[in-house]
């Protein structure tokens, strides 16, 4: 059957379009996607702002039209924490369902770590073994670890490249001493949280996903995105340390020169890299596997599963 995703996250909106029948790898048909950015479109209270409720009612009106015309058979819609946190998220999701017909499910912070577990599951196989895997978003950071296909441990933080250089990294490039007070900022939230992941045992591979660690991943130089997904890529904790480094005395303009890095995440880099260190030094991680699946792959597995 041919699928369709829409992902509504906190930097960008996304529709996937896959051929997927149980049993069989999920095969891409089309890609249609905004960078929207809903965090960015907040007032000083939190909430989603009329521009950004406008914006997004008009995209997935979009996503509908590209859905019909590539012969979508079911289409499933999900948002991550930009909705979930904001104080008038239910107003949001009002609005969208009016305005399109289409009910957004709002997924917990924990199902968006089990979901993404899932989906880095299938793609490396049960011959990893006991699998760590760290998710970078707009938002948020989820961490899972376990040996099945359901996590033992799944956490997720506020620590997404976006909020963190919304909230902490002023300035293009930032103060230096901005930097380092995000660096501890990160390092204390994520002390705390870690501790469910220890408990599932150390990990025989180690797992990044999502479009922060594939820039990094690059940058430090894994493969690019036209060799294709298959590629083995991997981003080294050593490696992270210098592009860390160079990152905080970088304009944004400069920052989009880096191999892999789009215009519209080069803002976002520096955080990102900032959490990715933080997540490997205080997992003691040395190398994370880039895995091309994630949470959009995540909500297709678990849709074709009930169709066993």
């Amino acid at each position: 059957m041919r699928l369709g995703v829409v992902d509504v996250g906190s930097n960008t909106v996304h529709l996937l379009v896959v051929d997927a029948h149980s049993g069989a790898q999920p095969l891409p048909a089309s890609s249609h996607k905004m960078e929207l950015r809903l965090s960015e479109h907040v007032s000083d209270a939190g909430d989603i702002a009329r521009s950004g409720q406008d914006a997004l009612s008009c995209f997935v009106t979009e996503c509908l039209g590209v859905a019909e015309d590539q012969g979508v058979e079911e289409l499933m819609a999900f948002a991550t924490s930009a909705i979930r946190e904001a104080p008038n998220g239910e107003e949001v999701l009002t609005r969208v369902r009016q305005d399109t017909g289409v009910a957004l499910e709002v997924l917990s912070g924990e199902e968006e770590a089990r979901l993404t577990f899932l989906a880095a599951r299938r793609w490396f196989g049960w011959s990893s073994g006991t699998l760590l895997v760290v998710d970078i978003g707009g938002g948020s950071l989820e961490l899972a670890a376990g040996m099945d296909e359901d996590p033992d441990a799944a956490v997720s933080l506020p620590l997404g490249a976006g909020r963190l250089t919304r909230d902490l990294l002023h300035g293009d490039p930032p103060d230096p001493e901005a930097v380092r007070a995000a660096r501890r900022d990160i390092r204390m939230r994520l002390a705390g949280a870690v501790r469910p992941l220890a408990k599932a045992g150390a990990p025989d591979r180690a797992v990044g996903t999502s479009k922060t660690m594939r820039s990094l991943a690059r940058v430090t130089g894994a493969a690019p995105s036209s060799d294709g997904p298959y590629a083995a890529r991997r981003l080294e904790r050593a490696a992270l340390a210098d592009v860390v480094r160079r990152l905080g005395s970088m304009s944004v303009s400069r920052r989009r020169t880096l191999p892999g890095v789009s215009a519209g995440r080069a803002p976002q880099l520096l955080a990102g890299a900032l959490v990715a260190e933080a997540a490997m030094d205080l997992l003691e991680v040395d190398s994370l596997d880039i895995c091309p699946w994630a949470l959009r792959e995540g909500v297709i597995l678990r849709r074709l599963d009930t169709l066993r």
